[in-house]
């Protein structure tokens, strides 16, 4: 594997889940296999859990890390071509991709969304660069449009939990004080479209996702009803993604929230959140401390995610 970006990046997905549950039998089965090898993770914007699970999941493998805020102790970087660089940015990145690839032999890049232009960000600008001009195997640790590793994290806690072969996976819009991008809930989409189950998109009108990315889905207005029966419930809140309203807040409507009554209309779901989540706005303090929710055990899978990933592309060095 060169690079990761989505699930097509893997290859065989239930391989992957073997390697995957293989690494996490044994965390440190393959320690020597990034033996003198760095991994550079460079950040343009905050991070929690995929900063310390990837750089946990990279010194499991024996490799070094090294870490990059790009807006704190590192030079503010220009990212377009053609602009006359007399403002506060002193460095292109077109030069400062090619130097840092110098320092590591892997780059993992976290860049999100600016909801400037829809079309710049799903062209994933910034991302695509370090693809074509760093020379070395890109990982991407959530860009404009996708969190791979957020999914594929997501994918292994459902495959351990579920108590069924065909489980109802449901994916439900909630409220939130700001617009957040469309990038865990593409990416959730896409890959629980790369499995066989029964998956279901709820939200409210407008809040429709890229047609790409909803794939094969039942797009379903009324979240009772798309709450029926479910095994997993994913609540994710997400902006506009639709062109003449791209990245804003259209609705702060509360009956939205996953609470004990929504989830006594499942099938005794689990509940699921990439984290971090906001209390009583995307689900009650009840639900997510039930004993049904899995939010950290879908954390602690990042590490296995991220190792998994970082294993594949080491062997192909």
């Amino acid at each position: 594997m060169r690079h990761f970006t989505n699930v097509h990046d893997l290859g065989d997905l239930q391989l992957a889940l073997r390697e995957a549950f293989d690494i996490k039998a044994d965390k440190y089965k393959y320690c020597e296999l990034g033996k003198n090898k760095t991994l550079m993770m460079i950040f343009f914007n905050s991070s929690l859990r995929t900063r310390l699970s990837t750089q946990k999941a990279a010194m499991n493998l024996g490799m070094n890390v090294m870490v990059l805020d790009v807006n704190q102790g590192a030079w503010k970087l220009e990212t377009e071509r053609g602009v006359v660089m007399d403002g506060d940015k002193p460095e292109h990145l077109l030069e400062a991709i090619p130097v840092m690839s110098c320092y590591c032999d892997v780059i993992g890049v976290r860049s999100f969304a600016r909801f400037e232009k829809r079309t710049d960000d799903y062209e994933e600008k910034i991302l695509n660069q370090f693809i074509r001009y760093s020379s070395r195997p890109v990982i991407s640790m959530e860009s404009a449009t996708r969190h791979p590793l957020q999914s594929f994290a997501d994918l292994i806690t459902i495959e351990e939990y579920k108590k069924t072969d065909r489980p109802k996976v449901v994916m439900s819009w909630a409220p939130h004080p700001k617009a957040l991008p469309q990038a865990v809930p593409n990416s959730f989409a896409e890959w629980m479209n790369a499995t066989d189950y029964e998956f279901v998109i709820t939200h409210p009108k407008g809040y429709e996702l890229d047609p790409v990315f909803v794939g094969n889905a039942r797009v379903e207005y009324d979240q009772d009803k798309a709450f029926e029966g479910a095994d997993f419930i994913y609540a994710k809140n997400w902006s506009a993604y639709n062109e003449a309203d791209y990245g804003k807040v259209l609705s702060k409507d509360m009956s939205w929230t996953v609470d004990e009554r929504k989830m006594k209309l499942t099938n005794n779901a689990y509940f699921m959140h990439c984290l971090p989540v906001r209390r009583n706005m995307i689900v009650t303090d009840d639900v997510i401390e039930s004993e049904n929710s899995l939010v950290i055990p879908e954390a602690a899978n990042r590490e296995i995610s991220a190792q998994t990933v970082l294993k594949k592309i080491l062997e192909s060095l």
